[in-house]
């Protein structure tokens, strides 16, 4: 994946570096957790006690107040996953030690939702075997592998994402040879997917043609956009994202609302079908708001769509 810089009319590629320590890292990817992943700090070399013997690099909560895992390795290493499914097991067993963690960072306001545990593992690259026994597993693991260049630029790709859970029959028969706690770990994950798995159309659920239809086109439109974007069915409402939400679609009766990742000075005033939802409560993410009810409204929206994904870095 090289990248060039551009003078003129010339190409000069620029060349690929490391960081001299995994620390470093660690440190840039945590300064920016909202930048690259919209996730709020937690804290770092978070200690799993004695018995576990463990620190997880890297805790925060999602934008959507689920629990956060991060590991990083500055070299190709298996054991990245290992520690990885080790540090979900965990979690999963110690929920009150990490609601503790949240309480005093962010105030004993924030609820954490357990509805789902999102792992995220950052390395320079992945070994075959390592993309085969994450996708056996079926926890909920992205693998991102990233690029150090000489001009300090960053380069992030995900190149692997468990979208969908494993039934734990399918997890137990294809693991019986497999490391436990790591087996163990990925059972807890596709149990807790399984019980709180929702569909896209649920949401379409007694709405009208007309309504399907707009929303179908809307669905279509968004997934157009890049083929790396993830739609994400919740209760209430479907996420499209990528490092973190581009936009959210709740399905009304009469029309469709959009939740896009923008700021309201980012829309022209006088936009139709627009309102600022930054003090307004509301299900899915998102400060910007617009509510169609036809394809003819939905096309200038589509701009502001574009916009979004762009400003994720898409």
């Amino acid at each position: 994946m090289p990248i060039f810089d551009i003078s003129g009319d010339k190409l000069s590629a620029v060349e690929q570096k490391n960081f001299a320590l995994e620390k470093d890292l660690q440190s840039l990817i945590e300064k920016n957790l909202e930048t690259v992943f919209n996730c709020r700090f937690i804290a770092s070399e978070f200690s799993t006690g004695a018995q576990h013997a463990g620190r997880i690099d890297s805790l925060a909560l999602s934008e959507e107040d689920n629990p956060v895992i991060i590991e990083y390795k500055k070299i190709e290493s298996s054991e990245l996953i290992n520690q990885s499914l080790f540090y979900l097991h965990w979690i999963q067993d110690h929920k009150g030690d990490f609601e503790i963690a949240v309480q005093k960072r962010l105030g004993s306001g924030v609820k954490v939702d357990w509805s789902d545990v999102r792992v995220i593992c950052i390395a320079p690259n992945y070994k075959k075997y390592d993309l085969h026994a994450v996708q056996v597993m079926g926890a909920n693991i992205e693998l991102w592998k990233y690029r150090l260049f000489s001009n300090n630029s960053l380069y992030l790709e995900e190149v692997f994402h468990t979208a969908k859970a494993v039934s734990t029959s399918a997890v137990t028969t294809e693991n019986r040879y497999k490391n436990p706690v790591m087996v163990e770990a990925g059972k807890k994950a596709a149990l807790t997917r399984a019980t709180t798995t929702y569909t896209f159309d649920e949401r379409l659920n007694g709405k009208s043609d007309e309504i399907q239809e707009l929303t179908a086109i809307i669905r279509e439109f968004i997934i157009g956009l890049d083929e790396s974007i993830e739609e994400v069915p919740k209760k209430f409402y479907v996420a499209y994202k990528i490092s973190q939400n581009i936009a959210c679609m709740e399905v009304k009766g009469k029309n469709v609302k959009l939740f896009l990742k923008l700021k309201p000075a980012d829309i022209p005033e006088d936009t139709k079908n627009y309102r600022d939802v930054t003090s307004i409560g509301h299900y899915g993410t998102g400060d910007v708001e617009f509510t169609v009810s036809s394809e003819s409204e939905f096309e200038p929206v589509k701009e502001f769509v574009a916009m979004a994904y762009n400003k994720v870095g898409g």
